[in-house]
């Protein structure tokens, strides 16, 4: 299918999903195109459903490829399928939409991953808390934590950090701690929430853990956004657990120079080896070892 050929209906689980420009180079670096990052969705669809299941979505979209234009969404686009479940919920305080009401789509199968991927939204975020059936907005079931080197410090260093958080969780009693490879520059540690707390004391939580960190490891660990104080070290963003903040996917790609997934992680290879991974290393890895969300 060229450029220039028209647009074709295809079935997906029962639905008609509308695709065009399968051939379009998405990843000039490695000339990965369209229809790989299809593939890749559809291949990876039981493992990334279940981290989207009740989340609203917002993807980051590349219609030209990563080296094109970028733009964020967070409602449901025109034209967006008739099969599409999506919600209508007022924006989180705080935030630019504050007062407003979002039309928020979610992906709930096969056919959504492929229609989002079609339309060159590499990126899927998702906030920490899900929305019941009746549209009831629950309160967060994981807590996140994400740990942004500062160069020179990398992957080595976050995962030095990253046992520390975890380390610093189980003593709460949060003892599944998932760790996952941004397809970035980090990584971030997801743990599953029990009981019931509202997103306000999530995120005093995070912070105070945080600080708490940084004060025990300086020379490694910072806990406030200041650029100059983050070089060769590992910002532990607490603020992605604010009601407003969403984060990458895990299992999603990432809109990179080279196609990279934001990859669960078994905690045994969490050291000073560690390194992004490929949608094809993440398939690998999914078919012969499964996936760490699920000891979790």
């Amino acid at each position: 299918m060229s450029p220039t050929d028209p647009p074709q209906t295809v079935r997906v689980g029962g639905r008609d999903v509308r695709l065009t420009h399968l051939d379009r180079v998405l990843y000039p670096s490695t000339g990965t195109t369209k229809a790989e990052a299809v593939d890749y969705v559809v291949r990876v669809a039981p493992a990334l459903l279940r981290q989207l299941e009740g989340r609203p979505v917002t993807r980051i979209r590349f219609p030209e490829g990563v080296g094109g234009e970028r733009f964020f969404e967070k409602n449901t686009p025109r034209g967006a399928p008739s099969w599409l479940r999506h919600q209508h919920l007022r924006a989180a305080p705080g935030t630019d939409d504050e007062g407003t009401e979002l039309d928020l789509p979610f992906l709930d199968d096969v056919a959504g991953l492929v229609w989002v991927t079609n339309g060159g939204a590499l990126e899927l975020h998702t906030p920490q808390w899900r929305v019941g059936p009746r549209g009831g907005v629950r309160p967060p079931d994981r807590l996140v934590v994400d740990l942004d080197p500062g160069a020179p410090a990398g992957l080595a260093e976050c995962s030095r950090v990253a046992h520390l958080v975890a380390d610093r969780l189980r003593e709460d009693g949060l003892t599944t701690a998932v760790p996952v490879t941004s397809g970035s520059k980090g990584m971030q540690l997801y743990a599953p929430l029990p009981g019931r707390r509202s997103a306000m004391e999530v995120r005093q939580y995070a912070r105070d853990l945080a600080h708490e960190l940084a004060a025990a490891h300086p020379d490694l660990v910072v806990a406030v956004m200041r650029k100059e104080v983050r070089a060769g070290r590992v910002l532990l963003d607490w603020s992605q657990n604010h009601p407003a903040k969403t984060t990458i996917t895990p299992y999603s790609l990432r809109g990179r120079e080279r196609p990279a997934v934001a990859a669960p992680r078994w905690w045994d290879e969490v050291g000073p080896d560690l390194a992004q991974l490929t949608p094809a290393e993440v398939l690998r890895r999914l078919e012969s070892d499964g996936d760490p969300f699920d000891a979790a």
